[in-house]
């Protein structure tokens, strides 16, 4: 299946959506900006057999993207399961390109419209196609250093259990809604401290998740702890130092349902005295 006609839409995005439900086989896709890029890997994720694609950017927008902790881990599941590929290009991007295996597709958005301009001259494919693996070929793969989404709520849900998993999900979820700047560090200690987790469970959980270190996770939580956010009491074991539990440290936080919590947090944190 391949494009044969020039496309003219409301956005970049549905012209986008367009395209990849059209097309099979290998894509490679070049320059996309952070917005187009977080609406790759979305279409993506929601697409039940979508192309295998290479996204070729410049390594500012795989930067933004591996800081969004919720986007990048759904682009860590699509690299795992072999529909998505990212690399830093070697040399700075022209244009915005979506090259198919008999199609090559300008992106522009002028003002209010987005057009997808269709060439499909196969000469003209041809050496666009060679012309950009040979740019692929010699760009840096980039490492997100995020686990996929998916296995990550999976292996917290054997951990802790589904009330955890998904008090978990919802909170990353609302945080990325109202672009807070609690990261999932964060999130995780104050989702366990809503469930009386010990800090030494969710930081072992975390490690071998990928999320982040135990060193990291007792920094946080002690930072945390000199917010008011957070509280903890010793739990005794058999041997060794005590356990760690943690509870969230005002009661407004103790009230307010997972969705709830960052929108608290930063209420908490304004009304605080500098």
């Amino acid at each position: 299946m391949t494009i044969s006609e020039d496309r003219v839409g409301p956005s970049a995005t549905e012209n986008l959506r367009t395209i990849l439900a059209e097309v099979s086989g290998e894509v490679i896709v070049v320059g996309f900006s952070e917005e187009l890029t977080r609406d790759l890997v979305e279409i993506l994720a929601k697409s039940e057999e979508p192309p295998s694609v290479r996204l070729l950017v410049e390594e500012d927008v795989l930067k933004w993207l591996r800081d969004d902790f919720v986007l990048a881990g759904t682009a860590a599941q699509l690299l795992k399961e072999g529909r998505l590929e990212l690399r830093a290009a070697a040399e700075e991007l022209e244009g915005t390109l979506v090259v198919t295996e008999e199609a090559v597709v300008s992106l522009l958005t002028p003002d209010e419209y987005s057009a997808g301009l269709v060439t499909n001259d196969e000469k003209f494919v041809e050496a666009v196609r060679e012309r950009w693996t040979t740019v692929w070929d010699e760009s840096e793969e980039f490492d997100l250093r995020t686990p996929a989404y998916s296995r990550m709520l999976e292996s917290l849900d054997e951990e802790f259990g589904s009330d955890v998993e998904t008090d978990f999900r919802t909170v990353l979820e609302s945080a990325e809604e109202t672009d807070d700047e609690l990261d999932e560090v964060d999130l995780s200690l104050l989702v366990a401290a809503k469930h009386e987790q010990l800090l030494y469970d969710i930081s072992t959980w975390a490690e071998d998740a990928g999320i982040a270190s135990r060193a990291t996770f007792s920094r946080k939580k002690t930072h945390l702890e000199e917010q008011g956010l957070l509280e903890t009491e010793k739990v005794p074991i058999d041997v060794g130092r005590p356990r760690l539990r943690l509870l969230l440290g005002d009661e407004r936080l103790r009230e307010a349902d997972a969705e709830e919590l960052p929108s608290v947090v930063r209420e908490l944190l304004s009304a605080a005295p500098a």
